[in-house]
């Protein structure tokens, strides 16, 4: 208690710092400014509710929006003559004096009837009737100047300074030139022949002015695209790839359609579309431009868990199956995918299931691969799982090559060789039989009757082999056809001073292909029946051409 007691008062603090020489009990200074100003920004705006625009509420993409499509009904919204359309082909807008009725996407829609759409009804075009404000680019301020139409029938001339390279209309036979027309085939003119065709294309083999066609097909803002290729250069050339090119027949439909033109030559993805000989870019067809890409609507779903046909166990059962199923090929991102139906018919000959490996695409984009390969092939799809497209051929499959399978019978029952079936059985042996044999044509039955008897096919006597047992048969029908095939009917016959040997060659009237080591001389030094090895030749040295000619090199 003494040491607290003789501690001080309390009024001092006794765990501060030592005194520096100055009073602790002065005002230190202000700290100094940071380095870099804090900035002040202003106060946030009060949005009034009287200058709010209600275009603005207008759902988007990431609102819920969901109004679904009654049966037969065909416009959704209109105002005056433009009104929005859905049917069997979609969304589309129809506007006045069109001469088609427009679509985001001509080529790449889906042929359903959508069940909802996902935003109200509006028309993506200009004003004069455009029920949302335009919040992109401000408008381009008018030129004062007056800017002449572009005359395909008038270009300017070659030489005149920054004008651009243009060709000139036609071609034309020798004494014509360029008509006015209104009609596709007035503009088209008459057919190119073979040489107009190599003419047109060879100046754009190796050229990138292209238009490019991805995922969403022939979109309606390329139609002026496509023009604006056409309005200097004859043939515009058009590069498709990803989802469009498993069906380029019917981007090349849609392309001639719309846009009046002529594919004159396609190789690949790739597609050359002429102009036509009387086209005039004044008078081409001028369309109003899409500002936006309006939302997709809601179509029916691909995958069913009981698809038709299947039942759900069983439709299971295919989806386990498929799991361990390898691919029958992978797809690349934004790929060309001419071959893809064809190749899954091909697949479906041998298994009822087909796998498609999609990994790395885009989930869209495969979806409409599947949707694409279940109307071209036909085929039932099944799952989407691991971006992988499983298939199943369906019950109404039919072969590619139906009249192309071999005769399946049994020896005892059709004798190949002899060509002559059993007579000595009765008809009720005939007839069950006949359920066991699939018939061929007597053209394909001589075939395999040549090829049994010069020892290129062979009979399984029993059709249920297991794998190591067909494995041996294979290798030993491997070696008598290698032998029967290196075996030539030839001969080499020598003089008796060994300065020339001739080579003759056997035919039998029998058409076979086995040569009997009787017709050979065993005394010939020069024939070895076992090895098979080259023969040696007599020929004297340098009487050979090449011997000539390697003289002359080393004279030189």
């Amino acid at each position: 208690m003494a040491i607290v007691a003789s501690l001080p008062t309390p009024g001092l603090n006794l765990f501060s710092s030592l005194p520096l020489g100055k009073d602790p009990t002065a005002s230190s200074p202000p700290p100094p400014p940071p380095p870099i100003p804090i900035p002040k920004y202003p106060p946030p705006l009060k949005k009034s509710k009287n200058s709010a625009n209600p275009a603005f509420k207008i759902p988007h993409l990431r609102t819920k929006y969901y109004k679904p499509v009654k049966d037969g009904s065909g416009v959704i919204a209109s105002d005056g003559d433009r009104s929005v359309l859905v049917g069997e082909s979609g969304v589309s807008y129809l506007l006045p004096g069109a001469p088609f009725e427009f679509q985001f996407s001509y080529s790449e829609t889906p042929k359903v009837k959508p069940l909802a759409i996902r935003e109200p009804a509006f028309l993506p075009f200009a004003p004069p009737t455009m029920p949302r404000p335009w919040t992109g680019k401000p408008p381009l301020k008018t030129n004062k100047k007056k800017i002449p139409v572009f005359d395909s029938f008038n270009p300017p001339p070659a030489g005149k300074k920054g004008v651009k390279y243009v060709e000139m209309p036609g071609p034309y036979p020798f004494g014509k030139f360029p008509e006015e027309g209104k009609s596709r085939e007035e503009i088209l003119g008459e057919p190119l022949k073979t040489w107009e065709i190599k003419m047109l294309i060879k100046p754009h083999l190796s050229d990138n002015r292209q238009v490019n066609l991805g995922r969403d097909g022939l979109t309606h803002n390329m139609l002026e695209l496509v023009h604006t290729h056409w309005k200097r250069r004859r043939v515009c050339k058009v590069r498709c790839k990803g989802v469009p090119t498993v069906d380029m027949d019917n981007v090349c439909r849609h392309l001639e359609e719309k846009t009046g033109g002529k594919i004159i030559h396609r190789v690949g993805g790739v597609v050359y579309l002429f102009r036509g000989r009387n086209y005039n870019y004044r008078t081409r067809p001028q369309y109003p431009v899409m500002l936006w890409k309006p939302a997709t609507p809601v179509y029916p779903k691909l995958i069913q868990e009981a698809p038709e046909g299947l039942t759900k166990a069983e439709a299971d059962d295919f989806r386990k199956k498929g799991k361990n199923l390898l691919p029958i090929c992978k797809l690349a991102k934004n790929g060309v995918y001419i071959t893809l139906v064809r190749d899954v018919r091909t697949a479906f000959e041998g298994s009822p299931l087909v796998k498609v490996d999609c990994k790395g695409m885009e989930p869209s984009d495969y979806k409409k691969l599947g949707a694409k390969l279940k109307d071209l092939v036909p085929c039932v799809l099944l799952s989407f799982d691991d971006e992988q497209i499983l298939m199943w051929r369906g019950q109404e499959w039919k072969s590619m090559y139906p009249e192309a399978r071999p005769s399946i019978s049994f020896p005892a029952e059709l004798n190949i060789a002899s060509g002559s079936d059993d007579t000595g059985k009765s008809n009720d042996d005939c007839d069950d039989s006949d359920a066991k044999i699939v018939r061929s044509s007597p053209k394909m039955m001589s075939l395999w009757k040549n090829a049994l008897e010069s020892n290129k096919a062979v009979w399984l006597d029993e059709i249920d082999l297991g794998p190591d047992a067909l494995l041996g048969k294979v290798e030993e029908f491997e070696g008598i056809s290698q032998a029967t095939e290196h075996s030539y009917p030839a001969l080499v016959m020598s003089s008796e001073d060994g300065s020339s040997n001739s080579i003759s060659t056997f035919e039998d009237d029998s058409h076979s292909e086995i040569f009997s080591e009787d017709d050979v001389d065993s005394d010939d030094e020069y024939y070895d029946s076992e090895s098979f090895e080259e023969l040696e030749t007599s020929a004297p040295p340098g009487s050979l051409p090449i011997d000539l000619i390697a003289e002359k090199l080393d004279k030189k």
